[in-house]
């Protein structure tokens, strides 16, 4: 079990790698053509309001209820059930969506003052602009979502996980061919995402058409299997978007400060989201289903060994993570973005701010697994107790960090509150009796702290210093940064073999 687990976090983290890098270009396309000021911060607010309502009913709340309830009616009932429940639920969730996204086109300046108070009328107005334009993106996307879930819960894992590559390459495209053609040309991107919205829904349908699952909606099919995912889902529209939410607490802080501050945390967040998004939200991704099915047999001791085997590749990986992209921050950002209208002072900014966020990587993929944990046993309502606690901790963090430290208290605010919140939820999975830690923990950790310190120490020794980073070129800039992550890498695995730690022994948890 434990190698069909990990063969399928690799297949949806290398889907999801072809993802983030073309994301990165995505990045680097817009970093040079528009750089880290108004038109960007603007572009930024108006979609991630979209963005994070994704995020909340797609790949958030609806997913984590939809998968469990769908993976028990694939376990204990036949297909003409289950065929049922994905008609009627893609019928309530289509009527939801088209009434959300109705209100949020005509409350755009209303949301727009929400969400980034500190905007004076001239940004407003572009933001409200723009916000008209992406928000019917939920509408696609979150289809899409529910597409995507239908396919992981059946073990295919490949075709959601590449879905958001069709958003990347659709900003792309606008940013360098459509941009130039409009008068105000911020407004292209924000018509790349609604175009992204739709092409990526339509790109799902022949997979599902294939499985004999493509959705006819109806609405006297399975009233009861969408009413308990509706019931786990309200709840879960809170707890597995706190990070999400936390975001946008921190997009509201920035709106208030000097110009460019809502860029610098959104291209370190970016980085920080490569990784996050690599393993982290691909490991979750397949234990949700695995875990569902699991506990649909009552095998408890076998969801506590599975939870442990995840762990430790959490940290196995998270931990070098966080810790490269801690020290080589600046080198990172300099290397992709530092170009054009991306200044060196933009590229120093947002360094110091991805050295904040990177402290909270751990957390935010530890918080997605143990997350997992609860949603996959139908448990919603603890997480969003433990979501209320770090949501309301960021907020508090926010006004205690952003007075002395700007833009980077507010991601340091983020980081300690995802710390808090993994802490919180580890506590009462193990009280519950949920997840046993299997043994052999203290030594495990102790060889990671080791490794990476080693790593840390080999790549501070042999970077040079910010300001020759500036001065190369890209190809100079691009060499050394390969060759700092390469050795740093082959350091700490070289460290952990030194230190005994064996993979066939990470493969065989349980």
């Amino acid at each position: 079990m434990s190698n069909r687990l990990l063969k399928s976090t690799f297949i949806v983290g290398g889907m999801t790698t072809i993802s983030r890098i073309s994301g990165l270009i995505r990045d680097i396309v817009i970093a040079r053509l528009f750089g880290a000021g108004v038109g960007v911060d603007v572009f930024i607010v108006a979609f991630r309001i979209p963005n994070f309502l994704r995020r909340l009913f797609a790949e958030g709340g609806f997913s984590q209820a939809f998968v469990p309830i769908l993976a028990e009616y694939k376990e204990q009932r036949n297909a003409a059930a289950v065929k049922s429940l994905v008609d009627q639920t893609a019928a309530t969730l289509g009527v939801v969506l088209f009434l959300v996204t109705l209100i949020g086109v005509l409350a755009a300046p209303l949301l727009v003052k929400l969400f980034a108070m500190g905007f004076d009328d001239t940004r407003h107005i572009m933001a409200s602009d723009l916000l008209k334009i992406t928000f019917p993106y939920i509408l696609f996307i979150s289809l899409t979502a529910f597409a995507g879930s239908i396919l992981n819960t059946y073990k295919q894992f490949a075709v959601p996980a590449f879905t958001p590559v069709l958003l990347n390459l659709s900003l792309i495209i606008c940013a360098v061919w459509l941009a130039p053609k409009m008068a105000v040309p911020v407004t292209a991107l924000a018509w790349g995402v609604l175009i992204a919205g739709i092409a990526q829904l339509l790109f799902q349908l022949p997979f599902l058409f294939r499985m004999n699952l493509l959705p006819r909606p109806g609405f006297n099919k399975d009233q009861a299997g969408v009413q308990r995912i509706l019931k786990l889902m309200l709840p879960t529209l809170f707890a597995v978007s706190i990070v999400q939410i936390n975001l946008l607490v921190d997009t509201l802080f920035a709106s208030f400060l000097v110009d460019g501050s809502i860029s610098w945390l959104y291209f370190s967040d970016r980085m920080v989201e490569f990784p996050l998004g690599v393993f982290g939200i691909a490991l979750a991704t397949v234990l949700l289903p695995h875990l569902s099915s699991v506990h649909a047999t009552n095998a408890a001791a076998k969801f506590s060994s599975m939870m442990d085997w995840a762990l430790r590749w959490v940290f196995v990986v998270a931990i070098p993570a966080a810790s490269g992209l801690a020290v080589l921050a600046v080198p990172i950002l300099t290397t992709l973005f530092q170009y054009d209208a991306f200044t060196p002072y933009a590229a120093i900014m947002s360094g110091k701010s991805l050295l904040a966020y990177a402290l909270g990587l751990p957390a935010f993929i530890l918080i997605k697994v143990f997350a997992t944990g609860f949603f996959s046993r139908q448990d919603t309502k603890t997480p969003v107790k433990i979501g209320a606690v770090a949501m309301l901790a960021n907020i508090l963090f926010n006004f205690l960090l952003v007075a002395q430290l700007a833009h980077v208290g507010l991601a340091l605010a983020t980081s300690l509150s995802a710390i808090l919140q993994a802490g919180l939820l580890f506590c009462l999975l193990k009280k519950a009796g949920v997840y046993n830690p299997a043994s052999g923990w203290i030594k495990f950790i102790l060889q990671i702290i080791v490794a990476a310190t080693a790593m840390v120490l080999l790549i501070i020794y042999f970077v040079a210093a910010p300001e020759q980073w500036f001065a190369w070129e890209m190809h100079q800039r691009a060499g050394q940064l390969a060759v700092a992550i390469l050795a740093g890498t082959v350091c700490y695995l070289t460290m952990l073999w030194m230190t005994g730690m064996r993979w066939h022994s990470m493969t065989a948890r349980h």
